[in-house]
């Protein structure tokens, strides 16, 4: 079941840990529009992907590029950077090539079941759920990106138990003596 969605800033297809997929769709006079995959449901949004992305970034209190940024700091990647939309709540995207690239999707980490090797420089995800997609973008390639998402999330998983941790033992009151 497709719905289309025009309004960009609905709140009714906000990108929550239900969201599989933000794949980009060319229509036939050139425009880019965007289907976004829930686990039960599909928007199609007249936006592209990575602009549905740094929204849904700005909703949780940063931007895109500000999420790029924090990648490159934690893990020193630069290019095709996965991001963190929101990391209490696992939400952990990768884009299928340079954002910057109208036919860029984002892929959700944690809904990816398998990877299949598909004609013409594609890749088939698998999503947990059963459904799945044809991305443009090489099995090695696609394989790369779950890697280094998954090196990401350990990393800035890692750095927010350290804090909660520390943050916690700083905020217990003394023991009396």
């Amino acid at each position: 079941m497709k719905i289309l969605i025009t309004d960009l800033y609905s709140p009714s297809h906000e990108i929550t840990p239900l969201t599989m997929a933000i794949v980009a769709q060319r229509g036939l006079d050139g425009t880019t529009s965007t289907c976004v995959l829930e686990e039960q449901e599909e928007y199609v949004i007249r936006s592209s992907p990575s602009k549905i992305m740094d929204h849904a970034c700005k909703f949780f209190g940063a931007s895109l590029k500000g999420r790029q940024e924090g990648t490159r700091d934690i893990c020193g990647i630069t290019h095709k950077a996965p991001i963190s939309v929101d990391p209490s709540s696992g939400m952990y995207f990768f884009p299928t090539s340079s954002p910057k690239n109208s036919k860029c999707s984002w892929i959700a980490h944690s809904h990816i079941d398998k990877v299949n090797k598909g004609a013409n420089h594609r890749t088939e995800i698998v999503f947990k759920n059963g459904k799945s997609i044809l991305v443009e973008s090489s099995y090695g390639s696609i394989l790369n990106q779950i890697q280094r998402t998954a090196q990401y999330r350990y990393l800035l998983d890692n750095r927010i138990r350290f804090l909660q941790k520390h943050s916690v033992a700083e905020l217990a009151p003394e023991p009396f003596a």
